[in-house]
């Protein structure tokens, strides 16, 4: 069986196990399950370091597998659950995450791994608390891996005093410079970019999918497809103006949101109002479109990531008030990006490098994060 390390112990792992450090080519599979428990996302990259200590990045293969009914519920129902539902979701999740990640190894012919990066499935995340909980990282995750696998990157910066989250901008500070601003449209709307001082904020601007698509399966789809439904709804600004005063949005960064956060402060909303979900669709997206305008106004370029790229209802309002600065790249990139840089988090971990920005979660300094399990 596996062996935890942390970052103590992190050194001589490598000397026995790796001698890495002047690896310049890491072959990886990125694994992403996000609050919007549409599926797990993974990615076959491969990470290249410069001798001028340059990363950059190929995708290859690419694939999400949904959940099925069973899983979703167990999944959205979970922040409910007591301790010990949790211990058995947590050991059923994590079976079922290493059944999925070696499918999609034996599928896609891989060989010659370095690693296997997965940020499981977050249940609960109260940092204020010093709470923070991802499901799916338990030693059994590699079990049968042709490679190591680095998991539960958030808890030790939760430990340390930080938010946990934002992970990702460590990425695009590494892989994404040459735009002002990286916004991703997931479960929550989070934007990074650099301050004056050429440190890296981030911070969860508001929910999107996680509100968006539980309108839309009150309609019975999965998502609002195109954000067809919204634009077809009537905007109540009554809510409006409720929803934009919410006293998070107040708050200076280092912050972050979890799905315990959207219960206790859009939900109680859902009952007091008796609005079509045609209009709660509209009236969340034109928040949303609000919200990501005021937080990223003073950029000229900024690169729009996750499945709210796809939603034509507010990408149209984005860049209508805008004029067009926010970037759109290719599918992979749109699918894939979170789980790339997970795979870039655990390459540095690996190496013993920050991968956990203090700027961004607040935590009581830079650290590398993450468990090291070999198979």
């Amino acid at each position: 069986m596996g062996q935890r390390y942390w970052i103590e112990s992190l050194m001589s792992i490598k000397a026995i196990k790796f001698n890495k450090m002047k690896t310049r080519c890491y072959n990886v599979v990125g694994v992403m399950s996000g609050t919007s428990c549409d599926g797990v996302d993974l990615a076959h990259c491969q990470f290249n370091i410069s001798e001028e200590n340059k990363w950059s990045y190929s995708i290859f293969e690419a694939k999400t597998v949904p959940y099925d009914s069973a899983w979703h519920k167990r999944l959205t129902e979970s922040v409910q659950m007591d301790p010990n539902g949790i211990h058995e979701l947590n050991r059923a999740y994590t079976a079922l995450l290493n059944e999925i990640i070696l499918a999609f190894i034996r599928d896609c012919g891989l060989s010659n791994l370095d690693l296997v990066c997965s940020h499981g499935h977050t249940v609960w995340h109260k940092p204020n608390e010093g709470v923070t909980l991802q499901i799916g990282n338990l030693e059994s995750i590699a079990q049968g891996m042709p490679c190591p696998v680095v998991c539960d990157f958030r808890a030790q910066d939760v430990a340390l005093g930080g938010q946990g989250a934002p992970l990702v901008p460590i990425g695009d500070q590494l892989l994404f410079s040459d735009y002002d601003a990286c916004l991703n449209l997931g479960g929550f709307a989070n934007i990074s970019h650099l301050d004056s001082d050429s440190q890296s904020i981030a911070f969860d601007l508001c929910p999107f999918n996680i509100v968006l698509n539980f309108w839309a399966n009150k309609l019975g789809l999965d998502y609002d497809f195109n954000g067809d439904f919204a634009r077809s709804g009537s905007v109540n600004h009554q809510v409006l103006r409720q929803l934009n005063t919410l006293s998070y949005y107040h708050l200076s960064p280092p912050k972050s949101l979890g799905l315990e956060w959207v219960q206790s402060n859009f939900y109680p909303l859902y009952t007091t109002y008796e609005l079509r979900p045609e209009d709660w669709l509209a009236t969340a997206a034109v928040h949303m479109v609000e919200q990501i305008q005021r937080a990223s106004h003073s950029f000229e370029r900024v690169l729009v990531t996750g499945g709210g790229a796809y939603n034509g209802f507010v990408m149209d309002q984005l860049d209508e008030l805008s004029g067009g600065k926010f970037i759109v790249p290719a599918p992979d990139l749109i699918n894939y990006k979170e789980a790339l840089i997970f795979g870039l988090l655990g390459v540095l971990r690996l190496r013993n490098e920050i991968n956990c920005l203090s700027s961004v979660t607040g935590a009581r300094g830079n650290h590398s994060s993450g468990v090291i399990w070999f198979a």
